[in-house]
This record gives structure tokens, sequence and C-alpha cells, in this order.
């Protein structure tokens, strides 16, 4: 693999002329190509207008589902990864902007009648299928020509039945519907929420903060059937069940709109509430109490306003870069860094023996989020005295924590990881004895890692979960040898040219199909 230049608009124009020409000579619509990928027909009209940029995962992707051998319509292209580990990364690295809080936001821009435009949204997975659902019903979405900025324009009258219910049901980000559509409808429909395989997770939190609003859900039949009862506007309180990101957005959606005041209780305070807070504000909406667990929030009946906003960097992929240059023991700075969303992890990273540097504090984009340079430097780790588990935040991220279990078994000694939040995603961390860490599954939501381990090359499936799916591939590369990671599609869902980026500070990736 090689990197180039980044593409230009021309350079995007012509890959996807000639994407274009070959799906016709091949006979297929967008939407047969779109399947083959395990894409969206929209996705695919983006390629052909020369509106997205092209990954190198993604040629490998279109190269096969286009080649001239016989591909029967239907089949789904699987990309896979060749790895050639053992060697140290070298070299800077910056943060991309993040992925929950562009789902987020991609949400709320259907409370607002005027013009929405996002600034360096992330080209991801899970972004092109909240896309593919709003552009299904009605919502006009176009990027600049760079690819980078995204503007939305909602209609008048969403055409709700027309949604596109399998982009729906690939996302659990599609639960964050409900929010502003019990404004726009007195009943309407979505399918059911998906995402990763992390066990059960439960919607009814949504349920118990959504009621205050009027909001009635019931399950039929793969769909969520909603019914909304009006009333007069006026002040409410409303106690969070759990700290959930996702809920307190559900909540902080249905409050913009709400005539009247509304208190939060046990709001998460986390990295993508924020950018939505500072999202709703530039539509008028007043909240008072921004980056604690209590937001009073004074919502507007009719949100009209052309807005700007520039999301912030993502915590969890400057967690996952930061984590590549400790397991193969490098010198690497981590540029964009958003530092108030890591400062516990790198408190317990510093605790393990790892010595790293920050540079002054600088503002992200959006006026708000605090960004600083990150430089690690090879360390001999120990395992940390007590055992590292989340906690909402300011605790250590959820999304993380499985990063600690393959740093952890870098580290002398032995240590317990604790996931109570998920039911599975503890068991997919033990894939990374296939490369010879030890890694002992206590219970669903523990794991016990020994180390250090000498680490070797090994083929593995991708497990169904984001975060250690990419925990395997970090293994990969301090893993001496070759090491082969099938069906990586998942990684797309939430890291944005990643494999490139890796590359860029050294890492030897190949990326292949069949």
């Amino acid at each position: 693999m090689t990197l180039t230049d980044p593409a230009t608009g021309q350079d995007l124009r012509n890959v996807g002329g000639l994407v274009r020409d070959a799906r016709r000579h091949r006979g297929l619509t967008q939407a047969q190509l779109a399947e083959r990928l395990g894409s969206s027909p929209v996705e695919v009209a983006r390629i052909e207008r020369g509106d997205q940029e092209v990954s190198l995962e993604l040629l490998g992707r279109l190269a096969a589902a286009l080649g001239d051998g016989p591909v029967p319509v239907g089949r789904t292209v699987r990309t896979h990864l060749r790895v050639s580990g053992g060697t140290p990364l070298h070299g800077s690295v910056t943060v991309k902007s993040s992925k929950n809080a562009a789902v987020a936001l991609l949400c709320a821009s259907l409370l607002n009648r005027g013009r929405t435009t996002l600034r360096n949204v992330a080209r991801i997975v899970e972004v092109d299928r909240i896309l593919a659902v709003l552009t299904s019903i009605g919502v006009s979405a176009t990027w600049d020509a760079g690819g980078r900025d995204l503007t939305l324009v909602v209609p008048e009258q969403l055409d709700l039945a027309a949604i596109d219910a399998d982009a729906a049901r690939r996302t659990r980000s599609i639960i964050m519907f409900l929010g502003p559509l019990l404004h726009r409808a007195d009943s309407f429909e979505l399918p059911y929420a998906g995402g990763c395989d992390l066990g059960t997770r439960t919607v009814e939190p949504h349920m118990i903060a959504l009621r205050h609003f009027g909001l009635a859900v019931e399950a039929r039949a793969g769909r969520y059937q909603a019914t909304v009862t009006r009333s007069a506007g006026c002040d409410r309180t409303i106690v969070l069940t759990e700290r959930g990101d996702t809920v307190t957005e559900n909540a902080l959606l249905a409050a913009a709109r709400h005539d009247g005041t509304t208190t939060i209780r046990n709001a998460s305070p986390n990295y993508m509430v924020q950018d939505l807070c500072l999202y709703l504000e530039k539509l008028g909406v007043r909240i008072e109490g921004f980056g604690t667990t209590t937001l009073v929030v004074t919502g507007r009946p009719v949100l009209d306003a052309d807005v700007d906003y520039p999301l912030s960097e993502d915590p969890v992929e400057a967690m996952s870069l930061l984590t590549a240059g400790i397991v193969t023991n490098s010198e690497v700075t981590v540029r964009r860094a958003p530092i108030e969303f890591l400062e516990i992890e790198l408190a317990i990273l510093a605790e393990m023996g790892l010595r790293y540097g920050l540079s002054p504090e600088y503002p992200a984009d959006n006026g708000r989020t605090r960004l600083v340079d990150v430089t690690i430097h090879p360390s001999q780790l120990r395992a940390p005295l007590d055992k590292v588990h989340p906690m909402p935040f300011p605790g250590l991220n959820i999304d993380n924590l499985p990063f600690f279990a393959v740093i952890a078994a870098t580290a002398t000694g032995e240590t317990v990881i604790h996931d109570w939040v998920y039911d599975n995603r503890a068991i997919h961390l033990s894939d990374l004895t296939r490369l010879g860490a030890d890694v002992r599954l206590l219970d669903p939501h523990r794991v016990l890692v020994s180390g250090p381990t000498r680490w070797s090359g090994a083929e593995v499936v991708c497990p169904p979960a984001l975060r250690p799916a990419v925990c395997i591939l970090l293994a990969m590369l301090a893993a001496k040898g070759q090491s082969v990671l099938r069906n990586v599609d998942i990684i797309a869902r939430g890291y944005e040219q990643l494999y490139e980026r890796l590359v860029e500070v050294g890492a030897q990736l190949e990326v292949f199909t069949d």
C-alpha cells in the first residue's frame, strides 16, 4: 500500500466518472452496486458525482465489486487487512472530528427550519447511514467541493412513509429521531435501532425521558410505533434513570422546541452532548449548566436559523491513535486531542508508567473544546494497582475501556478490565489471545489480562463490535510477522481513513478483498 497526495475535487470527479462508467458497463444500478459494497445507493451516487473522498479501502472494494470476473448481484464484497507488525511507529497524526457528535447533530438538524451547515464532518459509514435515512424522508444534504462540510435543509413536510428502513436498522442512532420527530407529527413509525453486537441495550431510559413530552412508544413487528399527546407549554423537571449520552441528547432534542423550561437532572456532560448544546444555542435555545449534570433548557416552539457549526475532535479516536503508539513502543504525536475528555485515561496511563508530554492548550474551531498535542515516548508499563473500569463523564470513557485491554497486555503484571455497561464486549476482547495475549474471561463483564505479551502474528476474524475490532488491529501492529484481520468493514463505522493514517506514521498495512 502506498499513499498519494490528497485528492482534488477534479480527481474525485474523475474517479466518480470511472466508477459510473464501469457500473453501467456491467449493467448494474446504483442500488445493485451499493448492495455489493454493503453500502447505500446514496453513497454510490455521491462517489459518482465526485462528492465523496475515496479511501484506499473503498477503492479496493469498488475494484472487487466492478471487477471482470462473474460477481453475482447480491454478493457483499468483504474487506480484509494484511498487517506486517513488530516495528515502531513514528511521526504525528491528527485527530479527526467526532463520530458521535456528527450523528447527534444530523438528528438535531430536523429541528431547524433554516439551513444547517456542519463543518468538518467525519466521512464514515455511521454518518452515511443517518444521511441515507434523512434524504429518504426528504431532507436535502449537500457536500461542499472539498467533501468536508455538509449543508442540510429540512422540508416543511417529511415523507416518513419513505424512510430507508434498511439504513435505519443498521444504526442505533436512529433512536435519536424520536426527540425531534415528536414535534413534527402526532404519530409516526421508526424501524428498530441496531448498531454493534454488544448485548441487550434497553431503550427504556429514552422512553422514560420522552414520556414527559407526551411521547408513547409501542413495539410492533420490527418497528417503534410512536404517538404524541400534546399539552400546553409548562416548566418540567426530568430525572434521567441513567446518565447516558444518547438519552441526554434525546431529552435535549425534545426540550429544544418545548415551549417552556425543561430541567434535565443526571444529564451526561460528555463530548457529544456538549457539541449538541453548542449547536442548539446557535439555533436560539438557551441552555444553562453547560458541561454539568444539570441542564436547564429554555426552548422555542419554532427554530429557524441559518447556522454553521464546526464539529469538535473525537476523544475516542485520539485514544485509539495513542494506543497504537503505546503498544508498538513508539514515539508518536497525536495532534488536536480534546484533553478534557482524555484526562482520566492519561492519568491511569501515567500510573502505569507511560511517559508523555502535552503541548500548551489551544481552542477547537467551535471555540469551546480544549485541544492539545500529546507526544508519547517508549515506556516500560506496569499493571495498575486497581481494576480499570468506565464511569460516566468525567470518568473513563466507556468507549475507551477496550483499549486498556491491549495496553494492559503490554504491561508487566495482572489487570482486571471491568466493562459493567455491555454484556458481550468483554467476550470479544478474548480474541487477543489469538495474537499471544493472556486474556482470561472471568464473566461476561470482566477479563483478567496478564503481561507482558510476546505478540505473534495470526489470522483473526473481526469481532462484531467496533472498539474490540480496532483493538485487534492495534495488537497486530505490535505482533511480529504477518497477521490477517478479516471482515474489517465494521471499523469504517467509526473511523475515517484509519488505515491510511496509520500508514502515514509507519504502519505496514495492505487492504484486500475477496
